[in-house]
């Protein structure tokens, strides 16, 4: 299970250059990201947690390219390359602002079964964010009540959830929503190094 961590135990941790990292990371990896932008507060408010995002690497030896599979707000489930968030975020030229820390789901997920995790994910590209879903996670915080129905809308942690679960990999989750913190506590996932 990895740890929980602080913001500023995060910023502790320290940064393995993605050139180390890169020949390493494998398909069906996790990338945990502790943002600082004013979504990715909220997010972090609502869930009481550092985490404001979570993804699955896609590593594609043919291309030699690596890729994140998520849902991102305001565009939906996609393909990002791992590089953009390390050094042009949203075409801006600089990084993800805030922390990155990839994990792994132990033991090992045999690679057919995290091949229908990521084929899944492909599969699902392109379908929306759930941007209400926010406001729904809250009002069932509040009053308590678990999500009775299943839309074919993502938020980030939806989408990883239900892309391990595709392969025979479960969570141990909340009733009420699944949260990157949710993910990150489980006892099958060890945080490996900080990218970022």
């Amino acid at each position: 299970m990895a740890e929980a961590l602080s913001k500023r135990q995060i910023r502790q941790l320290p940064v393995v250059p993605y050139d180390r990292v890169r020949d390493h990371l494998r398909t069906g990896d996790l990338v945990f990201c502790s943002g600082s932008y004013l979504f990715s507060q909220a997010i972090q408010r609502f869930t009481g947690s550092v985490w404001s995002h979570v993804a699955i690497v896609y590593r594609d030896d043919t291309l030699q390219r690596m890729f994140v599979l998520e849902s991102e707000t305001g565009i939906g489930v996609r393909l990002a390359p791992v590089s953009k968030y390390l050094r042009d975020y949203h075409g801006r030229r600089r990084p993800y602002r805030g922390q990155i820390v990839v994990a792994r789901v132990q033991p090992d997920v045999d690679v057919e079964r995290v091949h229908k995790a990521i084929s899944f994910g492909m599969d699902e590209l392109t379908r929306p964010y759930d941007n209400s879903e926010i406001l729904r996670i809250a009002l069932r915080i509040l009053f308590r009540v678990s999500r009775r129905t299943r839309d074919r809308k993502y938020i980030c942690s939806e989408l990883v959830q239900e892309c391990y679960r595709q392969a025979g990999v479960s969570f141990k989750l909340a009733d009420r929503f699944v949260s990157p913190e949710d993910i990150w506590r489980d006892a099958q996932v060890v945080s490996m190094q900080r990218v970022l």
